[in-house]
């Protein structure tokens, strides 16, 4: 199943001298890529961040009307920021906090707890083969993140299968082909404008027959009418619970971090629709609206389950609150 990532604690029993133990290098490395995925959202804030925390002297409004601005630049969305900031006034007025660095540290917990709020979907436990849909509007890198999904997911010593049910957008087919060369994972297609229910029951009916370990379906972002889309999607759904109980086992609502706010409101439609039971933000490194990925948390009550930081095929990172705060906030 997907899942959240945590890095292992340090043993503390081990000698200082002990070499890193290989979770505790992945830890290290999931952190060091997330730094650099957020590099342009932690600039646009910490410059803002540091004014604030450098003039604060004591908590008053003021200086939370200033922090609230640096929160709305970093596209925490209006709603979020908001609902942060009342928090704050009460803890302020509840613990009396005095200076800058209490604030940092304050902003630090709330950030990681809004994050980690969303209840995680836990699916069937060991299905016989874990169903992936993976659905959003055009553009925000759907097709892409199907291929790294399926070489993250063959890396890990799983057998995947990629399903191209995306008949509607002219050349998805071929695309998702050449992400399916690269992640040396098979794929079942059909010619455009085809129906999708059709090529998954294809691709589900394979899958079952070899026991593979994950069938990663890439959906339509767009039919030739909204309310086709979603029909289309539900009708897939009820295909895929027809063949294996409780598929799709995970529906993965992928985002453009670049649309801020704007993705925001077009994914709640699938995310009504579609069953979503978390989200892939794309396109973290080229935005600095990182922290887009609170709003989603808490307005949307979805947990980011992956984030995408580049073209090649190992640019897709589970998600962790931890690194991602910590990489946000320095």
């Amino acid at each position: 199943m997907i899942s959240r990532f945590f890095g292992n604690k340090k043993n503390e029993s081990a000698p200082e001298s002990a070499e890193p133990s290989a979770a505790q290098v992945e830890s290290m490395s999931l952190l060091s890529r997330m730094k650099q995925a957020v590099t342009r959202t932690r600039e646009s804030l910490a410059s803002k961040l540091e004014d604030v925390l450098a003039m604060t002297r004591s908590v008053d409004e003021d200086a939370l009307q200033r922090l609230e601005a640096a929160l709305l630049t970093s596209d925490l969305g209006l709603a979020t920021t908001t609902a942060i900031l009342d928090e704050l006034r009460d803890r302020a007025r509840r613990q009396g906090i005095e200076s800058g660095e209490q604030l940092r540290q304050l902003l630090r917990e709330q950030l990681h707890r809004i994050l980690l709020s969303p209840p995680l979907h836990e699916g069937i436990s060991n299905p016989p083969l874990t169903v992936v849909f993976l659905v959003g509007v055009n553009g925000t890198g759907k097709t892409t993140t199907s291929g790294k999904l399926a070489a993250l997911y063959r890396n890990q010593g799983k057998s995947v299968l990629l399903c191209a049910a995306d008949t509607f957008r002219a050349a998805a087919i071929e695309q998702l082909e050449v992400w399916s060369v690269r992640s040396g994972v098979e794929l079942i297609r059909t010619k455009q404008g085809g129906d999708p229910s059709a090529v998954l029951f294809d691709s589900m009916t394979a899958a079952k027959a070899r026991s593979l370990d994950m069938l990663i379906v890439d959906t339509a972002g767009r039919l030739h009418t909204k309310s086709g889309l979603m029909d289309e999607l539900g009708k897939m759904r009820r295909t895929a619970a027809r063949l294996i109980p409780g598929a799709p086992h995970e529906v993965l609502l992928v985002m453009d971090a670049t649309t801020g706010q704007n993705g925001l409101q077009q994914a709640r439609l699938f995310a009504e629709v579609a069953g979503v039971t978390g989200i892939v933000l794309t396109k973290l490194d080229g935005t600095a609206k990182g922290g887009i990925a609170v709003a989603i948390a808490r307005e949307m009550n979805l947990p980011v389950r992956f984030v995408g930081v580049g073209e090649k095929l190992e640019d897709i990172l589970p998600f962790d609150a931890g690194s991602f705060v910590d990489s946000l906030l320095g």
